[in-house]
């Protein structure tokens, strides 16, 4: 009876001990639920998106506003990713064949630059207003300055 007691006090002792350790498993477990940082993905992604429409937005109404002031044909060509650049190009009196200089790695910074001047010029501002396209931060004031100022 000794040993039938015995017995059953270790296989109590065995399913209490693997119970106590099925609950620790679960307290001391990581978290394998990836749905965070995926979350948290989407959430940046998202902002990135919204962020970028809005600048699009912004500056095809500056340059669209630019080219109404300058008095320009097609002014809704800013509203075209490449036609943007064409437009930009008569605004500032420039050759439409400098497209192709848009296209060339470095050199596009300097077209950028140079086109940027014309515009400036083409408002009646001083030309150095272009060179602070490559400027970052500043750039996002330059085509709005241009636009809406007097």
């Amino acid at each position: 009876m000794n040993m039938r007691l015995c017995v059953l006090s270790g296989r109590r002792w065995l399913l209490f001990s693997g119970a106590l350790m099925l609950g620790a498993q679960s307290i001391f477990a990581q978290d394998v639920d990836n749905r965070a940082p995926i979350a948290l993905l989407g959430g940046m992604l998202a902002f990135f998106w919204i962020c970028a429409i809005a600048g699009y937005i912004y500056f095809a109404l500056a340059l669209q506003t630019i080219a109404k002031k300058t008095n320009t044909e097609n002014g809704w060509l800013a509203w075209i990713p490449i036609a943007n650049i064409i437009l930009m190009l008569n605004i500032a009196r420039k050759p439409i064949w400098w497209i192709i200089l848009f296209l060339i790695p470095l050199v596009n910074i300097v077209m950028a630059i140079l086109v940027w001047m014309g515009i400036a010029e083409a408002r009646n501002k001083p030309s150095w207003w272009g060179v602070l396209m490559i400027v970052p931060l500043v750039n996002l004031i330059v085509p709005g300055y241009l636009a809406w100022s007097d």
